[in-house]
């Protein structure tokens, strides 16, 4: 068999796909991200900071300065 990964947006999503798994008798396990969330905010804030252009190059030297 395959294993899935789901990964629910929000305890909504969660709430309903550990109902559905239970009703259609599927053995699953959940586990807690070993990651803070605050810190996880941070970096996706950065990548959308990423995509949208909003960045600015360093380079090695001026890291020094």
């Amino acid at each position: 068999m395959e294993t899935v990964i789901a990964k629910p947006a929000n305890k909504e999503q969660l709430a309903a796909l550990k109902a559905v798994m239970k009703v259609l008798k599927v053995d699953f396990t959940t586990e807690k991200s070993p990651y803070n969330p605050a810190f996880l905010a941070k970096v996706e804030k950065a990548e959308e900071q990423i995509k949208s252009g909003k960045y600015r190059k360093i380079t090695p030297s001026e890291v020094w300065k």
